[in-house]
């Protein structure tokens, strides 16, 4: 019996890794280290991009046949720009989050130091 394994989620995951280190740690890192926020991402980078997949039978080794896709420079380019859009439009769809319940790593005002005169 055969099953369907989806390639690209493996190039997509690792792509948005890279590119994730790439923003400040505050706020962008900070809110895509959330699990619903990260996965909202992918999906958004994923219902945009064409996906490759492949029939293994079940018990096969996958890793045998399964790597990251080595994507063409317009592919790569392509998924690189639909990342950085997925974080700009996501960040912004969770602007108050990033203002309200995260922080400014900056906030030495707040030391304890202050807090007493």
């Amino acid at each position: 019996m055969k099953w369907i394994v989806n390639l690209t989620v493996p190039t997509v995951l690792a792509e948005i890794e890279q590119i994730l280190t790439t923003y400040p740690h505050h706020p962008h890192q900070q809110i895509f280290s959330s699990p619903d926020v990260r996965q909202e991402l992918i999906a958004y980078v994923l219902t945009r991009i064409h996906s490759v997949y492949v029939a293994v039978d079940r018990g096969e080794a996958i890793t045998d046949k399964v790597e990251t896709l080595p994507p063409s420079t317009e592919t790569r380019a392509h998924l690189e720009s639909f990342i950085h859009q997925g974080i700009h439009e996501i960040l912004q769809k969770h602007q108050d989050a990033t203002e309200h319940q995260i922080p400014e790593e900056n906030d030495g005002y707040l030391a304890a130091s202050h807090w007493f005169g």
